[in-house]
């Protein structure tokens, strides 16, 4: 991921929380298409080594992500892109009558 490119998009620098850089950088992967609804996403500890963080730093990410409704981490599996919502087609209909 990250780390295959040579070029960490994390920067110390930066006015942000490194978890925040993290996490838009995995949410920006998933509007791209690049990491697709249902790809699981390396554990904590792998996330924590491809972006050069500490694992601690890539659970907030995960949990941030999870937060904005992006991820699903089902316990014992791992932590899975989420599928987009279904659009509620029950609320188009009431406008209309």
């Amino acid at each position: 991921m990250a780390a295959d490119r040579g070029d960490s998009p994390i920067d110390p620098n930066k006015i942000a929380y490194v978890y925040m850089q993290v996490a838009d950088h995995i949410a920006a992967r998933i509007a791209s298409g690049e990491l697709r609804p249902g790809a699981r996403l390396p554990g904590e500890r792998d996330l924590g080594s491809e972006y050069g963080v500490a694992y601690l730093t890539a659970r907030r990410a995960i949990r941030e992500l999870r937060e904005r409704g992006l991820v699903v981490t089902l316990p014992a599996k791992g932590t899975f892109v989420a599928y987009p919502a279904e659009p509620d087609s029950s609320a188009d209909n009431e406008g209309g009558q």
